[in-house]
């Protein structure tokens, strides 16, 4: 009996060890292919001049995106759409939230472990660190907000760093509903709110020009488990516009590497 017994654990931890090797391993070569294809895709779209166009069709490529800290190679194209097929293919762009560069919330969603787990770092980006997004004609610069506690010394501890220039805790006397919103927190997977064009806020009626460009990213917490959502929010400080005649040059913040 013990040893009917024993064989049944085996096959199971064997079972289960199959399963988290296919889940880590196996569906990350799988979504390697698919965010290469979605990526050409992109290219081929972005070989003809013209002002920036989003796809809108799911699963299609919107931007790519880029976050230095995490490294020099650490690059990803967004597609429309955050279903499991889409989330496949890389981080998925919450329809319902703004547009690149656009004032309100650019919202991405992303996995955090399997399917090429484009996010499974992102708890290591720190406030300033930059997250760069390349449409068809621009570059938008996003920079992690302050964390939590850090408003009261922030002039102190970072006012003189040029990575902070243009990041600050929000919520002050013009931006008050934007109080709740800082660089990370955890929150609850039925917390949409922070998907909001003001985080927290969905009902806020500020009007859509005076809302700060924001970009905020999701994921599951912690790994291996999807019982919280992990949540960094980064607001927009700098845009430009790509030079034709200089097809290669990109913005200096891609060279900020830890």
């Amino acid at each position: 009996m013990l040893h009917t017994v024993g064989e049944i654990l085996v096959t199971l931890g064997l079972i289960v060890l199959l399963f988290v090797f296919y889940q880590v391993y196996v569906t990350d070569l799988f979504s390697a292919g698919k965010q290469a294809d979605a990526t050409h895709a992109l290219d081929d779209q972005w070989s003809n001049p013209r002002a920036d166009h989003f796809a809108v069709s799911e699963g299609q490529g919107i931007a790519k995106m880029y976050i230095p800290a995490l490294g020099a190679d650490y690059h990803f194209t967004i597609v429309q759409g955050t279903s499991a097929g889409d989330l496949a293919i890389g981080p998925g762009h919450y329809v319902h939230t703004a547009m690149p560069g656009e004032p309100g919330n650019f919202a991405v969603a992303g996995h955090r472990v399997g399917q090429g787990a484009p996010f499974n770092d992102i708890d290591l980006i720190q406030p300033c660190d930059a997250i760069v997004v390349e449409t068809a004609n621009s570059w938008f610069v996003y920079r992690m907000l302050p964390e939590r506690g850090q408003a009261a010394t922030w002039t102190a501890t970072h006012g003189s760093d040029p990575m902070c220039r243009g990041v600050a805790p929000l919520g002050g006397t013009t931006a008050l509903e934007y109080a709740d919103t800082t660089g990370q927190e955890i929150v609850s997977p039925k917390d949409s709110d922070v998907l909001a064009a003001v985080p927290h806020h969905p009902e806020s009626a500020l009007p859509g020009g005076q809302q700060i460009a924001l970009m905020t990213l999701t994921t599951c917490n912690p790994k291996f488990s999807a019982s919280q959502r992990l949540i960094v929010h980064a607001v927009l400080v700098r845009q430009s516009a790509k030079d034709p005649t200089h097809p290669n040059q990109t913005p200096p913040e891609l060279k900020e590497l830890d």
